[in-house]
């Protein structure tokens, strides 16, 4: 009885172990395969008007190289402190397994794992160390189809006593002091898939999505709008009228421009757009998002010219009245207003200078007569007062009656 009981337990906590053991794998998957928000923009145009929404990522280019032995190498560079402080190549290794040493001294004692692009491991090997081994070697991994490039620094010591070989972090670089003669490892692991493996469908590991988020939306909820493959395959979603409105390039992995055009945009347009940018190969998951605002239309207060009525016309019809509107100017004597107040205050001017000239050549007058009265009146100046009045009288006029005459002369 007991063992039935517990047979029932175990099946039902089996039973509630799988949903959970699946939710959790689809939501791992999930935050795998989410991606990061890189840039955010804010994006404002008048309805009825054209909006490029830009997403442009050089990485995402498809340049498909049909060799491939040239898109994943690694090099070792060492760089010597003393003498001349020089920088040498020492070794390249491509995904091919194809090796270049440039120091012929360097043969059948430098190498590396002829399954370095398969098991990750880039590690830099010296046999019988000398003493001009000694520098800073780099373990450089370059991936020209993902534009990687991750470096790894070692430097190297030598030295003559066994009790001082060692090996330490400083805090920026592994610090190896080896004995003279020895062989020596220098570390350069990276196992990530990108350095390893090589997909051969690489069509398919290229992606492009763009979302559309309406106003209350959450981003798990949004709207897809189209998908972009490296292979040249487009999906559009959603309607046939919205389809048309939104355009991306043809050129769009070879530009490494995926742009999304909006035409005609309406108030209903308005919402958080997101740009997906997915390379599986690569591990390149980005997101750019533009929240997108609809303004009111642009009036335009200009209206356009009207073609005139040309001659060949039926001329029987009645014509409607034509109206001409004649545009003054406004103010036309404006010049003349300047000139009428210089004019004005030169002849206010003149007129009080006149004025000037009457009143003073008025007094000079009186000023005149004055000096003659008194000039006559110092001439007959007599010390007699009989004597002047004798010569006052003669002076005076003298009154003729002429009928008193003619009588006289008559008798």
């Amino acid at each position: 009885m007991k063992s039935e009981r517990d047979d029932i337990i175990f099946q039902a906590l089996l039973l509630i172990h799988i949903p959970v053991a699946c939710l959790f794998t689809a939501v791992s998957a999930q935050s795998d395969s989410s991606s990061v928000v890189v840039a955010g923009y804010n994006v404002s145009a008048p309805a009825g008007s054209r909006v490029v929404l830009q997403c442009v990522s050089g990485r995402m280019v498809w340049t498909r190289d049909r060799v491939r032995d040239r898109q994943r190498v690694v090099h070792w560079d060492m760089f010597r402190a003393s003498p001349d402080y020089a920088m040498e190549r020492v070794l390249d290794m491509f995904s091919t397994g194809d090796k270049r040493i440039y120091n012929s001294y360097n043969h059948g004692r430098v190498d590396l794992s002829p399954s370095a692009f398969s098991d990750g491991n880039f590690s830099l090997v010296i046999k019988d160390v000398t003493m001009n081994d000694r520098g800073l070697y780099s373990c450089n991994l370059h991936h020209l189809y993902c534009h990687l490039y991750e470096t790894v620094r070692v430097q190297l010591n030598v030295t003559k006593s066994r009790r001082k070989a060692q090996r330490f972090w400083d805090g920026q670089k592994a610090v190896y002091v080896v004995l003279l003669g020895s062989t020596v490892v220098l570390s350069c692991v990276n196992r990530r898939n990108v350095w390893t493996d090589w997909s051969g469908e690489e069509d398919d590991q290229q992606v492009v999505h763009w979302d559309r988020q309406s106003p209350g939306v959450r981003h798990d909820r949004a709207d897809r709008l189209v998908d972009l493959y490296a292979s040249g395959e487009q999906r559009s979603y959603g309607p046939l009228f919205l389809q048309r409105k939104m355009k991306l390039s043809n050129q769009a992995f070879s530009e490494g421009d995926f742009s999304l055009s909006i035409s005609d945009l309406q108030f209903t347009d308005q919402g958080m757009y997101s740009c997906h940018l997915h390379h599986h190969y690569c591990g390149l998951h980005e997101r750019r998002e533009f929240q997108v605002t609809v303004e009111a239309p642009v009036i335009q207060t200009t209206l356009p010219a009207k073609p005139l009525p040309s001659e060949d016309q039926d001329t029987k019809k009645a014509e409607s009245p034509r109206v001409i509107n004649v545009i003054l100017p406004e103010q036309k004597h404006h010049f003349l207003m300047p000139l009428g107040y210089v004019l004005t205050s030169l002849l206010l001017l003149a007129f009080i200078v006149l004025i000037i000239i009457l009143v003073t050549r008025r007094q000079r007058t009186k000023e005149f007569e004055v000096r003659a009265c008194s000039r006559e009146q110092r001439r007959f100046d007599f010390k007699n007062n009989l004597l002047q009045e004798k010569v006052q009288m003669k002076a005076l006029a003298k009154v003729i009656d002429l009928d008193d005459e003619m009588q006289t002369f008559s008798k």
